[in-house]
């Protein structure tokens, strides 16, 4: 009977000694695994980067596949296969940044010379400068270009988004966002706005010493009839801002944040101030460029930019719309001031807690060091560059 018992005992010692090693191998696995997993880089941050939206970035895997292997290190250098995908998409922005400038731009040229001829031929008696001070006092020439630039800016960014596989609807998935950043963010672009006016002037002083003028818009007797003037502003302060932020926030940005976010807030401030053909409009575009870029990667949706662009080109109008005695401009001026103050300490409490994206050795080499190799952005940059020095060149101070 003790014999029957002791083997007993024994076939149980057994069985526990065989789940013991049962469980400890099972927890060496899961432990090999669980360091696997935190030695292969997230390929939404495959840098290392804590500064970094990660939201409003693609999976990296798409530009460097062995990023999943465990273990993996992404190279200070990048090999030749990450550089050519990578030049990709920097060549998808760039070269939408130029048919988005071309469209607009010839487009409304062509069609503006189409339309005067046509009335030409209705009107034999006519001159062709008399048939452009019309369309260009009615509703039609502001009528054209909208048009044309709703399907400048939504076309191309869509094209763009195609091609870079971005998802329209990842643009709008927004964070974090409540009225009362809102009304924070707008306060500190209008801050901005009051900055690059006086800047503005400071540039237009010093081109006119030499006999030229920064002011290329021709605004005169543009839009005076009633419906001229409503179709202007539903494309101004509604109409633009949705459809420029969907380019540059939207598509270019996500496009050009591949591997660089702090490279890809500038460059797309750039174009975004290239867009607008004169320097004064540049300064501003450049700098809110920035700040639009920074609170879109930020709460990772192009919602909150749209309502500071609503916000600033509303403002703007309605200050453009202004007939004011002195005593009542001194007033506004005051009260503009005052409210700039209240924006720059919204900006000063944003940056404060929010700092633009920091750029790694490694990203350094895989931001503007890569893109200005690319056909697509120099042509882009170039073209778009020289259109406002020729219009600020032949612009004679009258």
């Amino acid at each position: 009977m003790s014999e029957f018992i002791s083997e007993e005992q024994h076939h149980a010692e057994v069985a526990a000694l065989n789940h013991e090693i049962y469980r400890l191998t099972k927890h060496i696995n899961e432990t090999e695994r669980e360091r696997a997993e935190a030695d292969t880089p997230d390929p939404f941050d495959p840098f290392d980067n804590p500064t970094e939206y990660h939201e409003y970035r693609d999976d990296y895997t798409e530009i460097l596949p062995p990023i999943q292997t465990p273990a993996y290190k992404v190279s200070l250098e990048p090999g030749y296969d990450e550089r050519r995908r990578l030049k990709r998409f920097y060549a998808i922005g760039g070269w939408c940044a130029v048919l988005q400038f071309v469209a607009s731009t010839a487009a409304g040229f062509f069609i503006a010379r189409g339309i005067i001829a046509i009335l030409k031929d209705m009107n034999p008696g006519a001159d062709g400068e008399s048939m452009y001070t019309f369309i260009k006092g009615s509703s039609i020439l502001v009528a054209m270009n909208m048009l044309i630039y709703i399907f400048a800016n939504v076309a191309f960014a869509f094209i763009g988004m195609k091609l870079a596989d971005i998802k329209p609807s990842s643009l709008i998935k927004t964070r974090n966002y409540d009225v009362g950043k809102a009304v924070q963010y707008c306060a500190a672009a209008m801050f901005i706005w009051v900055v690059s006016a006086f800047v503005s002037l400071g540039v237009n002083d010093v081109f006119e010493k030499y006999g030229y003028s920064t002011n290329v818009l021709e605004t005169e007797g543009v839009a005076v009839t009633k419906l001229g003037f409503a179709i202007s502003a539903v494309y101004t302060c509604v109409i633009a801002p949705v459809t420029e932020e969907l380019f540059f926030r939207g598509m270019l940005l996500r496009t050009f944040s591949k591997a660089n976010q702090r490279f890809a807030v500038f460059a797309t401030a750039v174009f975004f101030g290239l867009a607008h053909g004169n320097l004064p409009q540049f300064t501003l575009a450049f700098l809110l460029g920035i700040f639009l870029a920074h609170i879109t990667l930020k709460h990772g949706s192009i919602i909150p930019s749209i309502v500071v662009h609503v916000f600033v080109n509303t403002v703007v109008t309605i200050m453009g719309e202004l007939d004011l005695s002195d005593a009542q401009m001194i007033a506004f001026n005051l009260g503009l001031e005052a409210f700039a103050a209240f924006g720059a300490l919204m900006l000063l409490i944003f940056r404060s807690k929010d700092k633009l994206p920091a750029t790694t050795p490694a990203q350094s080499k895989r931001g503007f060091v890569i893109a200005r190799c690319s056909v697509g952005v120099i042509v882009a940059f170039t073209i778009q560059a020289a259109y406002t020095l020729y219009l600020l060149f032949t612009n004679i101070k009258g």
